[in-house]
């Protein structure tokens, strides 16, 4: 039984989802700095942005635990 496998045509941004550029388009257009500002971020909305979003913790308490246990162990 043969499957028939339809991909995507080469219009689709299936795997793109956003636009990328490179460092010549980011040095033209005045550094990072002004790159960001012409694409409407500014450090100031990134800070704010980072302050307003969720806490994150990469490691539970009992994770840490866990960790701090093994890295006395292999000392």
């Amino acid at each position: 039984m043969k499957v028939d496998i339809t991909l995507p045509n080469a219009s689709s941004n299936m795997f793109r989802t956003h636009k990328s550029y490179s460092a010549e388009e980011i040095l033209a257009a005045g550094g990072a700095d002004a790159f960001g500002e012409k694409l409407g971020n500014t450090n100031e909305k990134i800070i704010e942005a980072l302050q307003n979003g969720p806490t994150i913790e990469p490691f539970t308490d009992e994770e840490w635990e866990d960790l701090l246990h093994q890295l006395q162990a292999t000392k």
